[in-house]
Parts: C-alpha cells; sequence; structure tokens
C-alpha cells in the first residue's frame, strides 16, 4: 500500500509540467552556482555583496512582474497572509548573509556543499511537520548524493579556526536555505504567482540586508565598472533567473527530491571555481560529482 508521501510525490510528478518544472530547477540550481563565483570576484564585502545582489534585482523583478501579469490568466486565487511572504524574505536574507560570508572563509566548494546540506533540514521539516517520512528509495538517492558532496570536497577541506568558522556558517546557511524552500514551496503550492513572491521577497531581503551591510563595516561601494559588472551579474543571473526559476519549479514538484536536485550547485561550484578561480579539483572531487549526478537520479526515480 503506497504511503501519502509517495501518494503525494507521484501526484506532483505525474503533472504534464514535470519536465519542463525539472528542467528549470537544474537550469535555476546552474545560474545559482555562478553566484559564489561573483561573491569572490566582488570589490564590495560579502554583506554588502549580498544586498546588491537583491537591491539590484529588486526594479527588474517589479517590471517583470508587471508585464507578466498584465498578460497572465495565472493570477494568486486566495489573499496571501503578509506573514508568510515576510518569513520567506527573512529566510532568504539569513541565506544570503550567512554564506556570502561563509564564501569568504572557506572554498568554494565547501560553502556551497555545507549551505546545500538543507536537505537534510528539508527532509526532517516535512516529516515532523507533516508526516512524509522518506521511502527506501529516495533514502538511497540522498545518501548517495550526500556521500558524494562528501567527496567533492574532501580534498579541500582546511582544519584551521578560519575554515572551521566558515564551515559554521555554511551550516546555519543551511538552515536558513531550508526554511527558504519551504516558505517558497508553501506560497507557490498556495497559488501565489513566481513574480509576485520573487518582487516581494526580494524586496524584503533587500530592506532586512541594507542596515546589516550599512554596519558591517565592509565596504559598500564597488569602485571599478568591473565591480558593478560583478554586482550586475549575481543580481540578474544568480538572484532573478536563478531563483525564479526555482520559485516556479518549486510549484511543480515535491519540496524534499527539489532540495535533493538542487545538490547539483555543489558540483558545478567546484567546476566553476576550477575554471574561472583556478581552484584544483582533483580526481576525488570529479568522481564525486559523478556519485552526486547518480544520487539525484536515484531520488527522482524514487519520487516517480
Amino acid at each position: 500500500m503506497p504511503t501519502q508521501s509517495s501518494t503525494d510525490a507521484h501526484a506532483a510528478l505525474s503533472q504534464p509540467r514535470t519536465g519542463v518544472a525539472f528542467a528549470a530547477l537544474l537550469a535555476g540550481a546552474t545560474c545559482i552556482a555562478l553566484s559564489p563565483i561573483f561573491v569572490r570576484l566582488s570589490e564590495a564585502g560579502p554583506t554588502a555583496t549580498a544586498f546588491w545582489r537583491v537591491a539590484l534585482a529588486v526594479p527588474l523583478l517589479w517590471l517583470l512582474r508587471g508585464l507578466v501579469l498584465r498578460q497572465s490568466a495565472e493570477v494568486t486565487p486566495i489573499p496571501i497572509p503578509t506573514y508568510a511572504l515576510l518569513a520567506a524574505g527573512v529566510a532568504f536574507a539569513g541565506d544570503l548573509a550567512f554564506w556570502h560570508i561563509s564564501i569568504k572563509f572557506t572554498s568554494v566548494a565547501n560553502s556551497t556543499l555545507l549551505a546545500n546540506l538543507a536537505v537534510l533540514f528539508v527532509t526532517f521539516a516535512v516529516w515532523v511537520l507533516y508526516g512524509q517520512k522518506p521511502t527506501r528509495g529516495f533514502t538511497l538517492g540522498l545518501t548517495a548524493a550526500l556521500i558524494g558532496i562528501a567527496m567533492l570536497v574532501a580534498s579541500s577541506v582546511q582544519f584551521s579556526s578560519t575554515a572551521l568558522l566558515g564551515d559554521l556558517l555554511g551550516v546555519i546557511t543551511a538552515m536558513f536555505y531550508a526554511w527558504y524552500i519551504l516558505s517558497v514551496k508553501r506560497l507557490r503550492d498556495a497559488g501565489v504567482h513566481t513574480l509576485h513572491l520573487m518582487a516581494v521577497t526580494t524586496t524584503i531581503t533587500a530592506v532586512l540586508l541594507l542596515p546589516v551591510a550599512l554596519f558591517s563595516g565592509e565596504t559598500l561601494w564597488p569602485h571599478s565598472l568591473h565591480g558593478w559588472g560583478v554586482l550586475l551579474g549575481i543580481a540578474w543571473i544568480s538572484h532573478t533567473a536563478g531563483q525564479s526559476l526555482i520559485a516556479w519549479a518549486l510549484a511543480h514538484l515535491p519540496a524534499a527530491f527539489s532540495s535533493v536536485s538542487l545538490l547539483l550547485q555543489p558540483v558545478l561550484a567546484g567546476v566553476f571555481a576550477w575554471t574561472l578561480l583556478a581552484e584544483p579539483l582533483s580526481t576525488l572531487q570529479i568522481v564525486g560529482g559523478i556519485i552526486v549526478l547518480i544520487g539525484i537520479a536515484l531520488a527522482r526515480r524514487a519520487s516517480v
């Protein structure tokens, strides 16, 4: 007899848009995987970069929202509680603030790995809150993905106080990231349009991060056109494109499965860091990346 979890997963994955949603999820993960590269290249401090990431995306998102909703039949069917949008904004602000600082203290691959441990918190949360116990196949895929990610960064782990601080910040990031994924999933399931969700929560995040950036003592303004280009890249590619694609996909895929699929981010981040920042990528890390992809495939098969 199928469990409620498997029934819900099958219903979600049997929708006509499932294939497109999965492709959008992977495309979004690719865009976001570029964000630690932008953070490393940024002339502003990590918290300031987090602020510019959302602040520069706000005008574009509101413009897109106005253009798309004017021609779209997809509307929010019920009033959306302010606290729900606020929760998503707070979760994303915490995610960005802690992750961007983590990237400065540890390797790109390691910081991205720890941030994407959100999958553990998401799976645990839906189990505790909704009684959706993971299936054996899903657990196997999750385990394989986590083992692969551990191998991906094993050769770059540093045993120093600086790296340990970065690792700790990465774990805190994962907690906020899990909260954000669950908040977005809930809002999208309620019928909130993707661009409305992104515009509102991004605005909230920018408002919350501004005072943090101002009082951080970091460099707030880039000092060259290249610096502004980096900030526009993280705002328009990683945030506007990446987060919007993921937010749209979450309405058509189970939350736990979606979070496992996003484990592709550390694999891509490792490759980008290797090619663009000359961070070494060992054979162990390459094999780990392959195992991550196998884990994602197993998790997706178990969710069908």
